[in-house]
C-alpha cells in the first residue's frame, strides 16, 4: 500500500504534519508519495481533494481504500495507519 501526500505551502495543517510524517517515516517503513495542491495540480486532480488540507489518501494498488484528512498526533496518525494495515508491528 502507499500513501498520497496533497498538502500546499500555505497550509498551516500540512507543516504541522510533516514533523509527524517525519517521525512516521524513521520509525516505520511506508510508501508515502507527496503532492502540492497548487504545484501539481494536473497530478491532484484526480484525486479529488477536496477543501481541507492536507489529505492522505490510502492506495492499494489503483483503488483508494481510506482517506484521513486535516491534522493529526502522532500516535493518532499511527493507529490510523495500522487500522488500514499501511503499518504493521514488523515493520518498525
Amino acid at each position: 500500500m502507499k500513501i498520497i501526500k496533497i498538502g500546499a505551502i500555505w497550509c498551516s495543517g500540512c507543516l504541522v504534519m510533516n514533523s509527524v510524517i517525519s517521525k512516521v517515516k524513521k520509525n516505520y517503513s511506508i510508501d508515502m508519495i507527496e503532492y502540492d495542491l497548487d504545484m501539481d495540480e494536473e497530478e491532484v486532480l484526480p484525486y479529488h481533494p477536496g477543501d481541507v488540507l492536507p489529505v492522505f489518501i490510502i492506495m492499494n494498488e489503483e483503488e483508494e481504500v481510506s482517506r484521513f484528512v486535516g491534522e493529526y498526533s502522532y500516535d493518532e496518525f499511527v493507529r490510523k495507519l495500522k487500522e488500514v494495515g499501511v503499518i504493521h508491528e514488523e515493520n518498525s
